[in-house]
């Protein structure tokens, strides 16, 4: 408790911003300990942090959070993200963002962010919906779901995230869940780490918007689901089809050297100087 509590003191603004405005049995309280936790085991400074959010329940990370931070508006918080690291390539800037936000409104900009491999690392809080907004369904709400937006039931198929960051060519993909607390820890603090893009999908819960229009239980039992259709990386190598249907991996999904965007910008600066120099 006194490890908790000094981590609390440590990395939020809990003075200023607290209480917070999630709902009772939220996962992104889970995902905050694990990010401050893989903060800290990094041993990084706070002022080499920037932390950037757009807009949805998981934007208010960067509210609570004592870093260097940037709320910003709904789907760009890359690029914000991009501005920063190419200003200031030394520092260490984590982008958190919900499903909708990463890849409805801010999907062009996730994929060209993999695409270029720049040295960002963005943690993608996977809920199924956008829960600030009034529960209106999202690219990863799953087919005949229900959602505000589709009283009858979804009939757009969803996409998985961290294969959509593998395929765009991020430098490190991870999944993990809010139940599988210590491994998210992992993957967050490997992430921070990378060289280069390096994507964390977090499932979540949202009970309030999701669960409950689907019948699928309070915060318990979402978490229970999740706990029981989660499947090791190294596990699910093992398995046959059949036995993975319904079931999910988590674990790191790829982890590459390629070359990063933001070194080899660097690069081409100072062959453009020398050019010029020549030039003259």
């Amino acid at each position: 408790m006194a490890a908790v509590t000094k981590l609390v003191h440590k990395y939020l603004r809990h003075d200023k911003k607290f209480p917070n405005v999630w709902c009772p049995g939220c996962g992104n309280g889970i995902l905050l300990g694990s990010l401050i936790r893989a903060i800290d085991r990094t041993g990084l400074q706070k002022d080499e942090i920037v932390i950037v959010s757009g807009i949805g329940c998981s934007g208010r990370i960067s509210v609570y959070v004592d870093f260097n931070t940037l709320h910003t508006t709904h789907g760009r918080a890359l690029t914000y993200a991009t501005g920063v690291k190419l200003g200031n390539p030394k520092l260490h800037v984590i982008v958190i963002m919900g499903d909708g936000d990463a890849t409805a409104i801010g999907g062009n900009h996730f994929i060209h962010a993999a695409r270029r491999n720049i040295d960002l690392t963005a943690i993608v809080v996977n809920n199924n919906i956008y829960g600030m907004t009034g529960g209106q369904y999202s690219p990863t709400t799953p087919y005949g779901a229900l959602a505000t937006t589709s009283l009858y039931g979804n009939i757009e198929h969803s996409f998985s995230i961290a294969e959509l960051a593998v395929m765009a060519g991020a430098g490190m993909v991870s999944r993990g869940t809010v139940y599988h607390a210590t491994l998210l820890d992992d993957l967050i603090e490997k992430a921070i780490m990378k060289r280069g893009f390096a994507v964390v999908e977090a499932l979540s819960h949202c009970h309030t918007q999701y669960g409950r229009r689907n019948r699928l239980g309070g915060a318990v039992e979402m978490l229970r689901w999740q706990k029981d259709a989660a499947v090791r990386i190294d596990k699910a190598k093992s398995m046959s089809p059949e036995e993975l249907n319904g079931k999910f991996t988590i674990g790191v999904l790829t982890d590459r050297d390629l070359p990063v965007y933001t070194e080899e910008y660097q690069k081409l600066r100072e062959s453009a100087r020398a050019m010029m120099s020549g030039a003259k």
